[in-house]
């Protein structure tokens, strides 16, 4: 779909383009700086103050937003032009890092395994040339730093309800993506990531002593037998065309080899894409959670929530996203990827406003997976990621 609102322009001009190169080295040395200090979920104070004085020092106006760490800039344009919002998530996770890079988390316990430090650098790099290009705006731009992706209910419902997206009409947001070739963009219309509800089952037995099983109720059995009949919701209960995970990620009970404990507690995660198909494994978990409990003479508590919803892109602005990434890298390097079933809160913004979420891969010489302890990105791309948003907001009329 192509009309005057949605038509990328020509691709940005070779002063532009130069700039960014010029500019590649210090937004590594901001990625580096962000992941020497990474802070979790709305406590980045830290990032929150130094984005605000970049921002602040290049004449952009910003304010907090969603919060205490939560910034929204906006880069002045025409009045009444389109408002182009750009995002970049700020927060870290509770994994200890182990990589032997030079600018390892100083922080105990916290790591940028994600790539949100290269998000955020990435649009600061993109801030840093649009403001220098006032003129050539045909709008506003707005910069959403956002905290606490990461942990539910995210950072994202709170920046809408504080204003982030007042009189915005186009949203647009990447991630660096470690399972694609580094500099490869990912995007599709439609639901491109899933809903990602979590849960916790709490087992109630009857402990004592592990020689004497038949005067207790283990609940470590009645957990075993949980784990393994949840696992024929997706292959027994769901039409094998559509996409379910359900997975059980911890166990926690006992404390002793020879006692049987009186309680275990589990937790995990579900990943669907349509409601019918989430109502569907909600109602059979409950039930396995339920049944196998009485067949063993145990209780079992299940505690659902609803995670954050599907992903789905606006596909007149996945269709101006692939075209302005065609323009600036090359159609080659541009792909329609299959749905991914992790989840992203972003997908809150998409239900506001039109926009599109892609990919862009750091995977080269990468091989170890995003919430590693060795995740790592590859910094040649991020100058990448700035040209992309840089045209994205130019390449309005």
């Amino acid at each position: 779909m192509t009309n005057e609102m949605t038509d990328p322009r020509n691709p940005l001009d070779q002063d532009i383009v130069r700039d960014i190169e010029t500019l590649a080295p210090q937004v590594v040395d901001w990625r580096r700086d962000f992941h020497r200090h990474p802070e979790l979920a709305f406590k980045e104070q830290r990032t929150s103050a130094a984005v605000r004085g970049f921002l602040e020092a290049h004449g952009i106006d910003v304010r907090a937003c969603g919060g205490a760490t939560g910034l929204r800039g906006v880069l002045k344009g025409p009045a009444g032009g389109p408002i182009v919002a750009l995002r970049a998530d700020m927060d870290a996770l509770p994994v200890t890092e182990e990589t032997d890079h030079g600018f390892r988390s100083e922080a105990p316990g916290v790591m940028h395994a994600c790539g949100h430090d290269g998000h955020m650098a990435i649009l600061m790099g993109a801030a840093h040339i649009l403001s220098a290009r006032r003129a050539s705006l045909k709008g506003d731009v707005v910069f959403l730093f956002q905290p606490s992706e990461e942990a539910y209910p995210g950072g994202a419902p709170g920046m809408i309800a504080d204003g982030a997206l007042d009189g915005v009409s186009r949203v647009f947001g990447l991630h660096l993506w470690q399972p694609m070739p580094s500099g490869v963009v990912g995007i599709r219309p439609g639901p491109m990531m899933a809903q990602s509800d979590e849960f916790e089952v709490v087992v109630h037995g009857k402990g004592g002593h592990a020689s004497q099983p038949h005067l207790t109720v283990d609940p470590v059995l009645v957990a075993s037998h949980l784990v393994v009949a949840s696992q024929t919701i997706v292959s027994r209960s769901i039409d094998p065309v559509a996409a379910a995970v359900v997975s059980f990620t911890t166990i926690h009970g006992g404390h002793a080899f020879n006692i049987t404990p009186g309680g275990v507690t589990l937790t995990g995660t579900v990943r669907t894409f349509e409601p019918e198909v989430q109502r569907t494994v909600k109602a059979r978990l409950a039930q396995i959670c339920e049944h196998t409990g009485l067949a063993a003479g145990a209780t079992v508590d299940l505690k659902y929530t609803d995670g954050y919803p599907p992903l789905v892109n606006d596909p007149a602005m996945v269709d101006v996203a692939t075209r302005m990434a065609a323009r600036e890298i090359g159609a080659e390097r541009v792909r329609i990827i299959p749905p991914c079933m992790g989840g992203e809160d972003f997908a809150y913004y998409l239900q506001r406003v039109p926009g599109a979420f892609f990919m862009l891969g750091i995977g080269d010489n990468r091989p170890y997976p995003h919430h590693s302890s060795r995740f790592d990105i590859d910094e040649s791309v991020l100058p990448v990621g700035v040209r992309l948003l840089t045209a994205l907001a130019l390449g309005f009329e």
